[in-house]
Formats: structure tokens, sequence, C-alpha cells
């Protein structure tokens, strides 16, 4: 398994701040960072929504290695989808709706690490384009430990 010098220095980074997840105020706001698998194409939609609803760019890191991302961020196995953010100082996997990563953002606990959307749901951001069925989902909160509860249901 070869990791490019790009894709070491985001792991790095990102490995260093896990620790530092409670201070979310220092972080600015318009810090938001994907990794995703260049064949992805929802994860591309995801990031567009996510730049309409927090005025800001979304800077797409392409990796093959995507396994490497989500353990370096903490991201549970089980709750694994298509691609792996941080916004400002929230881990985001897969398909979460913008409005429950600024409501965790806003008034969350500090103590949580991030927030996923397992899978693929058909009718998350990102996976609703051409979709006229529509699933229900879980937003499963997670923090250190293994702890985690539903944030949100969807659909």
């Amino acid at each position: 398994m070869r990791i490019d010098r790009r894709t070491m220095l985001h792991l790095a980074t990102g490995a260093a701040v896990l620790p530092l997840m409670g201070a979310r105020a220092a972080v600015p706001a318009a810090t938001m960072t994907m990794w995703r698998d260049p064949g992805c194409g929802c994860c591309v939609e995801w990031a567009k929504r996510m730049e309409a609803a927090f005025g800001a760019r979304m800077q797409v890191v392409n990796t093959a290695d995507m396994t490497a991302v989500k353990r370096a961020r903490g991201v549970p196995d089980d709750l694994w989808s298509c691609h792996t953010a941080m916004v400002r100082s929230v881990v985001v996997e897969g398909h979460v709706p913008p409005e429950d990563i600024k409501r965790l953002i806003s008034s969350g606990p500090k103590s949580l690490v991030g927030l996923a959307v397992p899978g693929m749901p058909a009718g998350s951001p990102g996976m609703d384009i051409g979709h006229d069925h529509k699933q229900r989902y879980q937003v499963v909160a997670f923090g250190p430990g293994g702890r985690r509860a539903i944030f949100a249901t969807h659909g």
C-alpha cells in the first residue's frame, strides 16, 4: 500500500487534531476538507451541498486509501460510508445533511467526535440526484470510547 506525500500530510494533520476535538471554536468557520475515492461521484454532489450551506469552499482530497483516512479520524468501522470529511473540527462520515452538522457545531456536546450516515442511503444529500425513492436513514453521533447515539432521523 502506497500513500502519496500529500495524503500522508493530511493524515498526520488529522491525527494531530483528533485529541483536540473539544476545541471547536478555535477552528476557522470555513475549514472543510473531504477525502474521497476518485471514482465516486456522489461525494462531489455532497460537497456541493456543503459549500452552499456553509458558504465556503470544500477542499477535496482524492485518495485510494480511504481506510487509513477513516481510521486516522476515529470513524468506527460499522459507520463507514464512501467519503470522510472534516468540517471545522467535526468528523463527518458519509452523506450527513448540512443542517445536522450545523446543529452539532452550534449546540452539540463538545465531547462528540463526529456524525455519520453509514452506507449510501437513497435520498440523503448527494444520493438524491435522479432518485424517486428515498430511504429512511439515521445520523449517528459518535464519540471517544465507542460512545454513540442517534442524532437525527430523515426520510
